[in-house]
C-alpha cells in the first residue's frame, strides 16, 4: 500500500472512491443545490493505493483562513473527504494517510489544521481536539415573544439601543453577493470561524446558504442601508416548522432583529435554529426562558497544532503571564516542553528545560487553543496534569479568548 498525491485528472476517481468509502453514491442534490464536493482542491488530495495502483482510501484539504482570538486571521488546512473503502479497513490505511498528510502540511509551511469529525472517537489519536461547540435551539411559535431589554445605569449602548435598521426578504438566488460580503465581515471578528472562499459561493459548494438550494433570506440592513446580517431559512411540510440554516450578524442589534423576524413568522408552529453557539443570547431574550429548547449539543470544529510555537504566538492574548507546557504527540512520536510567555497581548514560545506547569497531549492543547474549553476542565477530566497549585487557574486565564469560538462553515 502506498500514498500518492492526486491531480485534476483524478477528480472523478477521487469522488467515486470517497463515496464508496462512505457507502453512498455521488448523486446531485434533488433540490437544485450545488455539489458539495465541487470545491475540492485536487493538488491537496491524497490516494491510498494498492500494489496494483487501485485507490482504496482518500484524504484532501481545503485552503482556509481561521480566525484566532484577537481577530487574527491565520491560514489553516481544512481536512476533508477522509475515508477508506470497507474492504481495506483495519489495515492501517487511515493512519498512514493521516501521517502522510500531516507531514505534507508541515512541508507546505502550515501550522494549523482543522476538520469536522464524522465520528468523535477517531481523530483524537491523530492529535486533533474539539475546539468549538454548536447546538440546535427550538422555540415554539406560541412562546416566542421576546422580553423588553432592561438597561441599568450606563449599560453598553450596543446591547440596549433600539434597532434603527430594516429587514428585507429575498430569495437565495437574488442575494449571493450580499451573503458572501456579510459572512466575510462576520468571520473576521468571530474566533473559530473559517473563511468561505469566493469559489465556494460561485460553485454552490456546501450546505445552504452556500448551496443555491431554494431558500428565503431575511437580510438586515443598518440605518445607512448597508447589509450587516442575514438569516437563511425554509419552511417544512406538513409540520410548518421554520428552519434557520444559519444566522449571521455583525452585531447584536442585527442578530436580535433577525431573531424577531423569524420568530414572528405567520403560519408556523415552531422555529428551529440549526447551528447556534452555546452562549447565544436568544434564550435570555425570550420572555419565557424555558421556551428555548436546546438539543444536539455537540462538537464543531476540531483543531490540530502542526507547529506549537508558531500556533501559540499567532493568536492574541489578553493577560500577561508565563506557563511551561509539557506536550506529548504520540501519533507523530514527538515530545516537547515549551515556555509560553505573554506580555502586552503577544506571546513568545520557546523550548525549555524548566519544570512543567501542565502536562498534556497535542489533542488537549488543540482543544484549549481557541479559548472554548478551559484547561482546568481537562484537568478535572483527567486529560491534563497540573504540577503545581494555581497552574490550572493561570492557564484558564491565559487561554481565555475575547469571545467564545464558533464555526458555522461546513466542509
Amino acid at each position: 500500500m502506498d500514498i500518492r498525491p492526486t491531480t485534476d485528472q483524478d477528480f472523478d476517481l477521487f469522488v467515486d472512491t470517497m463515496f464508496t468509502a462512505f457507502g453512498r453514491f455521488p448523486e446531485p442534490p434533488a433540490d437544485g443545490g450545488g455539489l458539495w464536493w465541487a470545491a475540492l482542491e485536487m493538488d491537496r488530495g491524497l490516494f491510498a493505493v494498492t500494489a496494483d495502483g487501485r485507490p482504496v482510501g482518500t484524504a484532501a484539504a481545503y485552503s482556509f483562513e481561521l480566525t484566532l482570538p484577537g481577530e487574527i486571521l491565520a491560514p489553516a488546512a481544512g481536512v476533508t473527504a477522509v475515508g477508506v473503502v470497507p474492504s481495506h479497513r483495519r489495515r492501517g490505511v487511515l493512519s498512514a494517510m493521516m501521517r502522510h498528510q500531516l507531514t505534507e502540511l508541515r512541508a507546505r509551511g502550515e501550522f494549523l489544521s482543522v476538520l469536522l469529525a464524522s465520528e468523535a472517537v477517531i481523530y483524537r489519536r491523530f492529535g486533533y481536539g474539539p475546539a468549538t461547540r454548536t447546538q440546535r435551539l427550538t422555540v415554539p411559535r406560541h412562546r416566542a415573544a421576546l422580553a423588553e431589554p432592561r438597561a441599568h445605569g450606563t449599560a453598553d449602548a450596543t446591547t440596549t439601543a433600539p434597532d434603527t435598521g430594516s429587514v428585507e426578504v429575498l430569495r437565495r438566488t437574488e442575494c449571493g453577493e450580499i451573503l458572501e460580503e456579510v459572512y466575510d465581515r462576520y468571520r473576521r471578528a468571530q474566533p473559530g470561524a473559517l473563511s468561505r472562499p469566493h469559489r465556494w459561493w460561485s460553485l454552490g459548494a456546501g450546505q445552504p446558504p452556500v448551496s443555491p438550494a431554494p431558500r428565503y433570506v431575511a437580510v438586515h440592513r443598518d440605518a445607512d442601508g448597508v447589509p450587516d446580517g442575514y438569516a437563511s431559512y425554509s419552511l417544512g411540510e406538513p409540520d410548518t416548522t421554520l428552519t434557520v440554516d444559519e444566522t449571521i450578524a455583525v452585531d447584536d442589534a442585527a442578530s436580535t432583529a433577525l431573531a424577531r423576524y423569524v420568530l414572528g413568522h405567520d403560519l408556523i408552529t415552531q422555529v428551529v435554529f440549526k447551528r447556534c453557539p452555546p452562549d447565544h443570547p436568544l434564550r435570555w431574550q425570550l420572555a419565557d426562558f424555558r421556551a428555548g429548547q436546546v438539543s444536539d449539543d455537540t462538537d464543531g470544529l476540531w483543531v490540530r497544532l502542526l507547529d506549537i510555537p508558531r500556533a501559540l504566538t499567532a493568536r492574541g492574548w489578553f493577560l500577561d503571564g508565563e506557563l511551561v507546557l509539557d506536550v506529548d504527540d504520540p501519533f507523530l512520536g514527538e515530545h516537547g516542553r515549551y515556555l509560553l510567555t505573554v506580555q502586552d497581548g503577544k506571546a513568545d514560545c520557546v523550548p525549555t528545560d524548566r519544570e512543567p506547569d501542565l502536562s498534556l497531549d497535542a489533542s488537549d492543547l488543540a482543544t484549549v487553543y481557541l479559548g472554548g474549553t478551559a484547561p482546568s476542565t481537562l484537568v478535572r477530566a483527567g486529560h491534563v496534569r497540573a504540577h503545581r497549585p494555581g497552574a490550572a487557574a493561570l492557564a484558564d486565564a491565559l487561554f481565555r479568548g475575547d469571545r467564545s469560538p464558533h464555526c458555522l462553515h461546513w466542509f
